[in-house]
């Protein structure tokens, strides 16, 4: 594998860049020309005026396939555009709460935790405790319990209440 100015990883070897003494090959069609030394296929490639693009250089030998190699990169970088295109941007939202929240703060918060999740967004439930108020524990397990029980129609717990430090952190997602 040739490695580009950039410092990553080129994955395709092309005509003299094939370090493989022998190598299978594929012709242009699609059709399978079989196991042969690299010069002669390099041969066949030149006389169809065409590239000898490695596909596959784990394989024992390695696999190369006679075709355009200006068209193969250009479908490649389709693929990944497209693949791009249609991955979900999930973005995690974050709600504070504290032991002594009032119930109807708490409605408030759930209403924006609704917004949220109706926009595919996950919800990160964040209680922090100051001072003395960490002895308040049982009371932030009732918060917490709450809080699941009112998003129970519209989002489900992927992540359950864990406590780290003076922070304990709950992670809704949409049902």
């Amino acid at each position: 594998m040739k490695i580009s100015k950039r410092g990553r990883q080129d994955q395709t070897n092309v005509n003299k860049g094939i370090r493989a003494s022998e190598v299978r090959v594929v012709g242009s069609d699609g059709e399978q020309i079989g196991i042969m030394p690299t010069e002669e296929a390099l041969r066949i490639a030149g006389e169809e005026n065409l590239d000898l693009v490695e596909v596959s250089p784990s394989a024992r030998p390695p696999v190369c396939k006679i075709m355009d190699h200006g068209k193969y990169k250009y479908e490649l970088t389709k693929k990944k555009q497209e693949a791009k295109r249609k991955q979900k941007n999930v973005q995690i939202k974050e709600i504070k709460v504290r032991p002594k929240t009032d119930d109807h703060d708490l409605e408030t918060k759930v209403r924006h935790a609704e917004k949220f999740i109706s926009k595919n967004d996950k919800v990160k439930v964040t209680m922090v405790f100051r001072g003395r108020e960490i002895m308040l524990k049982e009371q932030a397990g009732v918060v917490l319990e709450k809080i699941v029980q009112m998003t129970d129609d519209f989002a489900v717990v992927e992540q359950p209440p864990k406590f780290e430090g003076r922070v304990i952190t709950m992670l809704l997602g949409p049902k």
